[in-house]
């Protein structure tokens, strides 16, 4: 299929720009700027306090969640000051601990692993950020953000209709892509979405933003979300029940402190020991145990995925290829899509569909995100049920 890209802000244009303080966003409304765009800087409030400002003594690192905030807040202000840009500040303190942190909190608990940033996206930065702009009754063009993506419509109809949906593509800088984590922005939000960085390499950006001067480009970058420093900090409003880690034959091999603190995939800080290198393999929360195998046995032929995100609300009729992203950091695999039919006594969250891939995967962990590629564009995203054609537990 082809697809053409919507075209970019131009001079005249209205423009709310999404800022952080990093370089990205504060290059993307400065480029906006120089192309006779009125600009307006807004940056979400998401800090309220609910854990310390420094551990051990010491202030966390960067991140999208903690006591930073303050200070990208203050020189977000200063660049539109100094650039007679509007600014605004939006409270979105209440939905994004609603949205995200309980979610997070909520989906560990229950043995599987959320993205928050997928969720962060989805609700808050193009969801109350933007309801909290028609609040303040800003009338704009396009909302842009920093993100390396593009925005594109299909030439041709989707699935033999007449839709022609807005849609997110792959950006120029493939280490960059953060087509990912924008899998679940509805079409019609997608409408007056518009991310300038999109044909820039990073290397591109700093460059640029070091012409300019700007301050953000010797910034820190975010590493999202929170810090590992305050996860434990953050599952700490219930006790942890700590269980056992076992293997699939049932054997015990350890205790763990609580599933929450564990992923599947992960062989770091198992505190178990063995003749052969061991990782998690699954995570039962009604049984409470962590269950550990060797690497092969975490291959899977394929997966089960439900609350399906697709472009325009519209779902695919029939089975197709598609090239399937099961984590952020996963090279895309080819894979058949179709609907999966659930079997007595399953229940899922909207239709579910199985993804079979061509080539084993490993480490399928339920909670995260499947995301859909064709010609390089999203074509729809879910949240991932079970992994297929794994080794299973042997009792």
């Amino acid at each position: 299929m082809k697809f053409s890209d919507e075209r970019l802000p131009a001079k005249g244009d209205t423009v709310v720009v999404g800022m952080s303080g990093g370089v990205d966003s504060t290059l993307a409304a400065l480029m906006l700027q120089e192309k006779g765009c009125r600009v307006i800087g807004v940056t979400m409030s998401l800090w309220d306090g609910g854990l310390p400002e420094q551990i051990g003594g010491k202030a966390p690192r960067e991140s999208c969640y903690g006591p930073g905030e303050e200070e990208n807040i203050a020189a977000c202000r200063a660049f539109c000051a100094e650039h007679g840009m509007e600014y605004r500040v939006i409270d979105v303190r209440g939905a994004y601990r609603r949205e995200v942190l309980d979610y997070f909190k909520a989906e560990y608990r229950s043995g599987r692993t959320p993205n928050p940033c997928i969720r962060c996206n989805r609700f808050i930065k193009f969801g109350a950020l933007l309801e909290g702009v028609a609040a303040l009754g800003m009338d704009y063009d396009f909302f842009c953000t920093g993100h390396y993506a593009r925005v594109v419509r299909p030439d041709a109809g989707l699935w033999g209709t007449d839709a022609r949906p807005c849609m997110i593509a792959s950006a120029a800088d493939a280490s960059k892509d953060q087509t990912y984590f924008l899998c679940r922005i509805p079409s019609d939000v997608l409408e007056k979405v518009r991310f300038p960085l999109a044909g820039l390499a990073k290397r591109d950006v700093f460059a640029l933003a070091a012409e300019r001067r700007l301050a953000a480009a010797a910034r820190e970058e975010s590493q999202d979300f929170i810090p590992e420093e305050y996860f434990d900090l953050l599952f700490a409003d219930k006790p942890s029940v700590p269980g056992d880690i076992i293997d699939l034959d049932g054997h015990v091999l350890g205790r763990h402190r609580g599933i929450e603190h564990y992923t599947v995939g992960q062989r770091r800080g198992l505190g178990v020991s063995a003749d052969r290198p061991l990782y998690v393999h699954s995570i039962d929360a009604a049984e409470n145990v962590v269950v550990l195998a060797g690497v092969g046995e975490l291959d899977a032929s394929g997966l089960v995925a439900d609350d399906f995100v697709w472009p325009a609300g519209l779902e695919p009729p029939e089975p197709f290829e598609a090239l399937v992203k099961i984590r952020l950091a996963s090279r895309p695999v080819a894979a058949r899509i179709e609907r999966y039919e659930p079997e007595a006594g399953e229940s899922f969250s909207g239709t579910p569909f199985r993804i079979t891939f061509a080539g084993p995967q490993r480490a399928v962990a339920p909670g995260q995100s499947a995301v859909l590629y064709r010609d390089g564009v999203v074509a729809g995203g879910g949240i991932i049920c079970r992994a297929d054609g794994c080794a299973s537990r042997r009792y």
